[in-house]
């Protein structure tokens, strides 16, 4: 580790730490990385050669303060592998995966470090500690225990085959669906075509051909759901046909990046390592440690919603077919139309032209007015772009957050345009997690998917893309607002169930009347969006909510399918075993199709979301009782802000969320709000 040139080997000296990516090379990552994992190996040797009885000290706060090089360069690494990737990366994040989980097997399944953790959380009582530290302990217990601490020698060597398998399995997983999704776009030759789309969008299409070398041609680039966002626009149905099915395609055509058989390995090989665990399937093992703490708790739950959902879709499809009929089609509603129909739908019945409504979601309007306006209303931060400091990609930017006082927040770097070396899909990335043990600061990351028009055009917003751009800034203030004193408590480190409950509750200021009333204005002429579009836009809230439960819930049940599976279950035909999983809950409706089928359903296979999708609908019960709590209590102000700053967001992981939540909001929550939202009483 003596070289000094490798930025890697010591804090950044820039604001916040932020990462020099003016100076990393690709060379400098495989060094750093395995300069990291040895140096956290021998901290950890250290820890349990010393011969002093464990304390707090010598054992969880030395873990703590332990792999700070692997942490730096794995934050960088990874943040761009799916951000900004390049055959370089792929290689080596294809190397580096059995290596990691090697490494990470080694430290979770050292017998003498568990001992040391064992017997801390047997003298928990006697310690007196401190809340935060109480709870560190735990779920270090916790964690370590599930991870496989306690078994035989024998049965971790074992464990380990499975871990470093997986791992390697789950990133081909990404690598093919990235792969197959940029192969799978969408060439359009005729202008004609491409009827119905806005000029924006026309524009971003022709840029993209650019970029691939087909000038005057048209691309339309896939995103990660099934269905895309142009099937609610395009009057041709023979392209939307062609873009669907496209879409439908990843995975599933033979050749080296078709995903099936990495499908029925990884479920194979997490249920085996499920048994090996104790557990009768890799959902039982998964949700042990949520707080839904069963399968059965999730199917009860999902359950309860799926047939309301299935019937309401069903009657939102007679409609749109009743639709078609009135618009003189002789043909069967497909897949492919019900997003067009069901604008037409929409706009006969309450007179909303989703469409019409981008000329008002500029991006900048809506990000400064928007998103930034609604959180220093809230919270009482203030964003300032910093040109200065640059990030991963000329396209990724960052902003300076400070509370009105000025005191550092933290950066909130912004990278939003979809490029073939980014994943489909939106989320949020910690570059750098708070800790006062540490004294590191925050810099939190979001990324979207929004298609790039040609230079001097206005990025305009869909409806749903404006909801993402609020949701995934949820997370970014759940990653700001964190104050912890230990890195595995900093930021989103929460249960995988509840992470999605604060970015919910912040798609709420999108139609906020203040919120929207500042960011919502034409392009051109400034005018505000017209209130009687947006009283209607409110009046059609539950408007095709059976389509988007259904669609959502055959998602979440397909993955409980998956890994509910035991260790002995043979499956063979992924299609097979998808289309019998969807037909047993009642949604195997192929005029409304899973958001993800399950060779591209990354958040399952290769996200951290296995065994867990159905978080979103979990953490929404919290959400919606939220909601109704704002609106209660005055809505917009900083007193509700600030409350829910100090009990919820700026926990982090230092406590038990549903703890927090109470603390919040003075009792558990309710699902009664989120059947009302989703029309499903």
């Amino acid at each position: 580790m003596a070289d000094s040139s490798n930025p890697f080997f010591s804090p950044s000296t820039l604001p916040y730490q932020l990462p020099p990516f003016g100076e990393i090379r690709d060379e400098h990552y495989r060094p750093a990385f395995d300069a990291g994992m040895a140096e956290q190996l021998a901290e950890v040797r250290a820890i349990t050669e010393d011969a002093a009885e464990p304390t707090i000290e010598n054992t969880l706060i030395a873990l703590e303060r332990s792999g700070q090089v692997l942490t730096r360069v794995a934050t960088v690494f990874f943040s761009l592998s799916s951000s900004d990737s390049s055959d370089f990366g792929t290689a080596l994040e294809e190397e580096l995966a059995p290596l990691l989980a090697a490494h990470t097997d080694a430290i979770r399944l050292d017998p003498d470090l568990y001992a040391r953790i064992s017997a801390l959380n047997a003298r928990r009582t006697e310690l007196v500690l401190d809340a935060e530290t109480d709870y560190l302990l735990e779920r270090y217990h916790t964690e370590y225990t599930l991870a496989g601490a306690g078994l035989s020698e024998g049965e971790k060597s074992t464990l380990r085959e499975y871990n470093k398998r997986l791992s390697t399995l789950t990133t081909r997983f990404e690598k093919n669906l990235l792969a197959d999704t940029n192969d799978l776009a969408v060439v359009i030759d005729d202008l004609a075509e491409l009827d119905g789309l806005g000029d924006g969008e026309i524009s971003a299409a022709a840029e993209a051909a650019k970029d691939r070398g087909l000038d005057g041609k048209y691309v339309l680039t896939l995103v990660l759901p099934t269905s895309h966002p142009y099937l609610a626009s395009l009057t041709d149905r023979s392209v939307r046909e062609r873009l669907l099915s496209a879409s439908r395609s990843r995975g599933i055509r033979g050749g080296e990046h078709d995903n099936r058989e990495l499908v029925l390995e990884i479920t194979r090989l997490r249920a085996q390592r499920a048994r090996l665990l104790g557990f009768a399937s890799h959902a039982a093992y998964v949700t042990a440690d949520e707080t839904a703490k069963t399968p059965e708790a999730v199917a009860d739950m999902l359950g309860r919603l799926a047939p309301a959902a299935a019937r309401n879709a069903q009657a939102e499809q007679r409609e749109l077919q009743a639709a078609v009929t009135a618009d003189g089609g002789d043909f069967d509603l497909a897949a492919w139309d019900w997003a067009f129909y069901t604008e037409k739908v929409r706009q006969a019945t309450f007179d909303v032209d989703t469409s019409a409504m981008r000329p008002y979601f500029e991006l900048e309007r809506v990000l400064h007015d928007g998103v930034f306006y609604a959180a220093t209303r809230l919270y009482g931060v203030i964003f300032t772009e910093r040109p200065d400091l640059t990030a991963w990609n000329p396209e990724a930017r960052v902003f300076e957050v400070t509370d009105e006082d000025g005191s550092p927040v933290g950066l909130y770097i912004a990278d939003f345009y979809t490029r073939d070396s980014k994943r489909g899909g939106a989320w949020m990335n910690s570059l750098v997690s708070q800790s006062t043990l540490l004294g590191t600061p925050t810099i939190v990351t979001n990324n979207l998917n929004v298609s790039k028009p040609a230079a001097g055009s206005p990025t305009l917003l869909s409806f749903d893309e404006v909801t993402t751009l609020f949701h995934e800034f949820g997370h970014a203030l759940h990653g700001l607002f964190a104050q912890v004193t230990y890195p595995r408590c900093a930021g989103t480190n929460v249960y995988r169930d509840f992470v999605e409950f604060p970015s919910q509750v912040n798609e709420m200021w999108m139609l906020w009347p203040e919120v929207l009333a500042n960011y919502a204005r034409h392009y051109r002429t400034n005018e505000a969006m017209p209130q009687e579009l947006v009283d209607r836009i409110r009046e059609s809230a539950t408007f095709n909510e059976g389509f988007a439960t259904s669609e959502y819930l055959a998602a979440a049940l397909l993955d409980q399918a998956w890994h509910r599976i035991g260790a002995d279950d043979v499956v063979t035909d992924v299609a097979a075993f998808e289309a019998d999983a969807l037909a047993a809950v009642g949604l195997a409706n192929p005029v409304a199709p899973t958001r993800y089928a399950s060779t591209y359903f990354a958040h399952t296979f290769s996200g951290g979301y296995d065994a867990g999708y159905y978080s979103y609908i979990w953490s929404e019960v919290l959400d919606a009782d939220t909601v109704a709590w704002f609106t209660e209590n005055g809505g917009l102000n900083r007193a509700n802000g600030d409350r829910f700053r100090s009990r919820l967001l700026g926990v982090g992981g230092s406590g038990d969320p549903l703890a927090a939540y109470r603390s919040f909001r003075g009792r558990d929550a309710d699902i009664q709000p989120l059947l009302d939202r989703r029309g499903l009483n």
